[in-house]
């Protein structure tokens, strides 16, 4: 079982995020947009941290920047922006993996499930 933070601006998305991984017994916690995950991270500890690249008010990318000042969390981004550029900017940020929207629960679990026995 895993603490998980998904911090997306697409509540649909977070929904399905959140059913998927609740059943397979993970613990979820949902942020509406960069700043509203900083303000989650602070009050609790992760296991990993699912992050869209485009939100309002602070990027995904400002926010791995923000959290790797003090944590050494696992983060996927979860990106429509696949371009090398995108994907070399986040992992320059600190984004340990990469999942292209839109992607399958299936998808999901399994790449959480390797996640988890790292």
């Amino acid at each position: 079982m895993m603490n998980i933070l998904i911090a997306d601006d697409e509540e649909v998305l977070r929904m399905l995020i959140v059913d998927t991984l609740e059943e397979e017994g993970h613990v979820l916690t949902e942020a509406a947009d960069g700043r509203e995950a900083i303000e989650c991270f602070k009050e609790k500890t992760f296991d990993l941290l699912l992050l869209d690249y485009m939100m309002p008010r602070m990027t995904g990318i400002e926010v791995i920047r923000k959290v790797r000042e003090t944590s050494d969390v696992k983060i996927v981004m979860l990106t429509a922006k696949t371009q090398q550029r995108n994907l070399e900017e986040a992992k320059e940020a600190g984004a340990d993996f990469f999942l292209a929207k839109p992607f399958s629960p299936l998808k999901l679990i399994e790449l959480v499930t390797e996640l988890e026995e790292r």
